[in-house]
């Protein structure tokens, strides 16, 4: 198959096939998050713009990659990204990563984290976070009403964009179909849930699914699960919810923990 042709600063790191319609461009921007991208030789580069000070400071990692940046004012940067961006001198425009397939994720018997209509992209970026310090093996998401793997959602989670496999799938409840197939357990967290989440049995791998803040996981998720857990929570509380970042990364630090 034809390979697509790209800059030559891409000539040393991983192409993408041809196909009838070019992947989207995605910005990244940020200190980690750039720094992060330019380290992962799965990240098709297509153009750098940096500060004078970013491209200083990026000098040494720039000509390893052989990568000639675009120098632009502060001003110039911001004009490329939404208004409320903090890109800290530092813009990449890129291609998507390639998704590995969910029956591929599920074979490597890691804990599997799935978003039932997390949409908020800093929400979706602190679980990448949470992910990667916990050594979660993906996360499974709702193709529909999920954030883009960029702008925001690659700011905060800070490099952990580029380390996480992020999957999404037209249904959750055939994905988790798929899952248990596969050997897993699928674990949903909800308030209501009888079990203690650190009281899960780690006998076999875990799908933990994590709904969104308010409605929590919709109904016909919810009955997918083979379980629901709940966080254990202080009597005199007052209210039983935790950011739904949070309150998975409680949640990962519990299933991740000795017995």
């Amino acid at each position: 198959m034809a390979k697509r042709k790209h800059k030559n600063f891409n000539k040393d790191r991983k192409t993408l096939a041809d196909s009838s319609a070019p992947a989207p461009s995605l910005y990244i921007y940020g200190h980690h998050a750039v720094r992060a991208a330019l380290g992962n030789p799965k990240r098709l580069i297509n153009k750098v713009f940096l500060t004078a000070n970013g491209a200083q400071e990026l000098a040494e990692t720039l000509a390893h990659l052989k990568l000639r940046p675009e120098i632009k004012k502060p001003q110039e940067l911001a004009a490329l990204l939404p208004s409320d961006a903090v890109h800290q001198g530092m813009v990449l425009e890129c291609a998507p990563l390639p998704e590995p397939d969910l029956v591929d994720l599920a074979a490597s018997g890691k804990l599997l984290l799935i978003l039932d209509q997390v949409s908020d992209p800093r929400n979706v970026g602190a679980i990448l976070r949470a992910a990667a310090v916990f050594g979660a093996g993906g996360i499974i998401l709702p193709r529909r009403n999920s954030p883009p793997p960029a702008g925001t959602l690659a700011k905060t989670a800070s490099g952990a964009l580029e380390v996480v496999p992020l999957v999404t799938v037209t249904n959750l409840a055939r994905a988790l179909e798929t899952l248990h197939k596969a050997g897993y357990m699928s674990v949903g967290l909800d308030e209501r849930g009888e079990t203690l989440i650190g009281d899960v049995s780690k006998d076999r791998p875990l799908a933990v699914v994590m709904g969104a803040e308010g409605p929590g996981l919709r109904r016909l998720t919810r009955e997918t699960c083979d379980m629901l857990a709940r966080l254990p929570v202080a009597d005199d509380a007052g209210f039983a919810t935790l950011n739904v970042a949070t309150a998975t990364a409680v949640t990962l630090y519990a299933l991740k923990a000795p017995a």
